[in-house]
């Protein structure tokens, strides 16, 4: 931990040594070494140790391959670490643990509907709060003062959202991200109980141009409940809509109700956009993260599968007019989409996405050894840490091409650190040696996330073209 000058041109000072498995720091108002958190790869421990007396006293340890704790703050008194972990009901809850002793407390957030997803604080890591996981942002402080200030907000503009982005100290002025009802996204003051604008995200986009984001959910063919998010093209009758199917990426993320501008974008074109939450996704609950493990390819895709012919049976789906798109792991899905349900799609669309998860998985031994948490985290998502003598051969799409019959648009940033660029390059040259429909494009100087502007409208544009022609 080194310490830095703000106000002077000084380098910056060692402030506390760790040990060679230290990941994190914990301090005091004054700067003073609280705690340290430790996880050694190889031998899979993990630490808390306090600073007792200028020494280092172990008050937690457990041996596990991945962590099961999340140390991100500390107590307003300064007494105890605040963690994040699932409860016996399977619901991602905070505790504290005591820096004297390491007494662990009764769950202090806890939702019965959705996991707690994140903590408010301060700069020395202070709680105040928490957020909670959901389609829409959700808030709980320790201060009822703070609950009572945040549903007023919520119910002065009820078909908006807010995401709490800075405050000051007291808490007397809050900035807001909402979207929602008429809104592209905007910058909100509050301040001495008025709300005031401060400034437009998108202001080239009026607020008759946003397209109405609805929560459903459904059941797939096991009887798990799919929740799921859908865009409604403005001045569309919702009945037999040509639809897009657009999975998240992650596969452990989840979508929510705020302005996407992919997902805008198709209902500006009159498509309805479906996002489920399949199996595997996060702030459902820990059951429903663990019901998908070793399901890629096969029940996770089932899930999006069932999406369109529930929608479809519901008669507001055409289903012979579906795309799928997505993204990272979403890329996979579209391409799996493609290779096992191949007459259920008229057109695929996969940016940055995974092809081959053999390679995949040496890629990641080789970054990371073969000890890393990393590998046992992707063993346990991928094939819940059984896999058989071909298993990853068997869900990578690169390996089935032959069963391709929609066209396929490949998109990949050429600097991709995530997903590198030779997963799209590796298929397109399987697609080409089987004669399929597949086009190409590899965007210069494009990252995983399509963060250059140009190479956004890029790809938004071959995306449309291509959509356009086959639906």
């Amino acid at each position: 931990m080194y310490r830095v000058s703000l106000e002077k041109r000084r380098k910056p000072r060692i402030h506390q040594k760790g040990s060679g498995d230290t990941v994190d720091f914990f301090v005091g108002n004054d700067g003073e070494v609280l705690a340290r958190e430790r996880y050694n790869n190889k031998s899979d421990l993990h630490r808390i140790e306090a600073r007792h007396d200028d020494d280092w006293v172990e008050i937690y340890r457990e041996v596990t391959d991945i962590r099961t704790k999340g140390f991100n703050g500390l107590t307003p008194d300064k007494k105890s670490l605040v963690f994040r972990t699932y409860n016996s009901d399977g619901r991602r809850a905070y505790y504290t643990m005591s820096l004297k002793d390491g007494a662990i407390s009764e769950p202090i957030f806890i939702h019965d509907k959705m996991d707690v997803s994140g903590l408010l604080t301060d700069l020395t890591r202070t709680v105040y709060g928490v957020s909670y996981s959901g389609m829409t942002p959700a808030y709980e402080f320790f201060d009822p003062k703070l609950n009572a200030r945040i549903k007023g907000i919520n119910k002065a503009l009820p078909n908006n959202w807010f995401s709490i982005r800075d405050y000051t100290p007291s808490w007397d002025n809050i900035v807001f991200y909402m979207d929602g009802e008429l809104s592209s996204g905007d910058y909100i003051l509050y301040s001495k109980g008025e709300i005031s604008m401060l400034a437009q995200r998108r202001p080239k986009i009026p607020p008759e141009a946003v397209h109405a984001v609805v929560e459903t959910e459904f059941k797939a063919r096991d009887g798990i409940t799919i929740p799921t998010l859908l865009t409604m093209p403005n001045g569309k009758e919702p009945t037999n809509l040509p639809t897009i199917i657009m999975p998240h990426g992650g596969p452990k993320s989840h979508d929510t109700k705020g302005f996407n501008y992919f997902a805008q974008f198709f209902a500006s074109k009159g498509y309805l956009v479906v996002q489920p939450q399949f199996r595997g996704s996060t702030g459902f609950g820990l059951d429903f993260i663990r019901a998908g493990n070793g399901e890629w390819g096969r029940k996770m895709q089932d899930d999006l599968t069932d999406s369109v012919t529930t929608l479809a049976k519901e008669g507001l789906v055409d289903d012979e007019r579906v795309c799928i798109v997505g993204s990272s792991y979403g890329g996979f899905a579209a391409l799996a989409g493609a290779t096992f349900t191949p007459d259920l799609y008229k057109c695929v669309v996969s940016i940055n996405g995974v092809s081959d998860i053999s390679e995949m998985m040496e890629s990641e031994r080789r970054d990371y050894g073969s000890d890393h948490w990393v590998i046992s985290y992707w063993e346990n998502a991928i094939a819940n840490g059984k896999f058989d003598d071909d298993h990853l051969d068997q869900i990578s799409p690169i390996n089935h091409v032959k069963n391709v019959k929609a066209p396929i648009l490949l998109i990949h940033g050429q600097f991709d650190e995530v997903v590198p660029v030779g997963q799209s390059r590796e298929m397109a040259d399987e697609l080409e040696d089987e004669d399929k429909d597949v086009t190409l494009i590899e965007l210069k100087g494009g990252n995983h996330h399509l963060s250059k502007a140009e190479n956004r409208m890029k790809a938004i544009k071959a995306i449309e073209t291509f959509v356009e022609k086959h639906i």
